[in-house]
């Protein structure tokens, strides 16, 4: 029997996922222009029962007060859900879920790269060499930080968190501190080497390194904000994998200008694919166009969790990761 439902995936993604979705639907993937315009998510909504959107998409508000919609369910691609109005989206009954679990070991092993490049210079050394600038080994040239035996602090200790920490205690000996929403068991932060703290700031002034992990949004909106960045140490390196907007940008350049913090490696910025241009030119940061997940296994698993929650939603089932 041919499918039925409509499903309509907002980017391309990696072969895999794609043939599996259609397996169970019948599948329109958007090329571009990217991120989807508005004009197309108003159609979409007529014609489609399910939507595939990605953290590119900030929704406009059409996808929750349209009348006549079809779509009932929006599959994100993606573990974070701050540019979907999840509030809205209830109160105009569609269905949200995402795709937790998948992308905890891609996003933590970044976040370790990003350590490691920006305390060792690896991608300054790295074009250093490319514009021929390297003339031989030397004792003094372009030293960088110990990580080996350093205090990691954590802002954020769920799934990917407790990765970085696992990396970080058990593959370099890291000292591990972090600040949490709720209370973590004390079981898991001792099996991590982790100790609890009270506050964020309690954890930014007594680490080397401070790497965030919590979740994007109102809340969390420029929770490293100038105040925040003075009280970390001269020597300390923050790392960002989580959302652009939880770090203040026009403070972070300031801090990183001053010597406030010795050096920032980020992933992901407040907009993107804008990048603050204070940032371009500082050789103390490192900037990746956010490659947290970008693994082919990564991708692909998200993408069939995405499969699992909109075959198990029209089946009449509970999708496994509604939010």
């Amino acid at each position: 029997m041919a499918p039925t439902n409509k499903v309509l995936i907002t980017t391309p993604w990696p072969t895999e996922a794609v043939d599996t979705m259609r397996t169970h639907f019948e599948v329109e993937v958007h090329e571009g222009p990217l991120p989807m315009p508005a004009e197309v998510w108003q159609a979409a909504l007529r014609d489609f029962d399910a939507i595939a959107p990605t953290v590119i998409d900030h929704l406009p508000p059409s996808v929750y007060a349209q009348a006549g919609r079809r779509t009932r369910i929006l599959g994100n691609f993606g573990v974070g859900f701050n540019h979907i109005d999840i509030d809205a989206a209830r109160n105009s009954g569609l269905v949200v879920t995402n795709t937790p679990g998948v992308l905890t070991d891609a996003t933590a092993d970044q976040s370790m790269g990003l350590l490691l490049a920006v305390a060792r210079g690896i991608s300054l050394g790295d074009w250093h060499v490319r514009d021929g600038q390297w003339t031989g080994w030397s004792p003094t040239d372009r030293l960088g930080t110990q990580v080996t035996g350093k205090t990691l602090g954590i802002i954020g200790f769920g799934r990917i968190g407790q990765a970085m920490a696992r990396r970080a205690h058990f593959g370099f000996g890291m000292q591990i501190v972090f600040h949490n929403r709720s209370r973590i068991e004390t079981a898991v932060a001792q099996g991590l080497g982790a100790q609890q703290l009270e506050s964020v700031e309690a954890v930014l002034k007594v680490a080397d390194f401070v790497s965030l992990h919590c979740p994007g949004g109102a809340e969390t909106r420029h929770l490293i904000n100038a105040d925040r960045l003075n009280q970390m140490q001269p020597h300390a390196f923050l790392i960002n994998t989580a959302r652009g907007d939880v770090v203040d940008e026009d403070a972070l350049v300031d801090a990183l200008q001053a010597g406030t913090i010795a050096g920032a490696g980020l992933d992901v910025f407040a907009e993107e694919p804008r990048v603050h241009p204070g940032l371009l030119g500082l050789t103390n940061c490192v900037l990746n166009p956010h490659l947290g997940s970008a693994t082919l296994e990564t991708r692909t698993a998200m993408g069939l969790k995405v499969v699992e929650n909109l075959v198990a939603f029209f089946k009449g089932d509970s999708p496994p990761d509604a939010l």
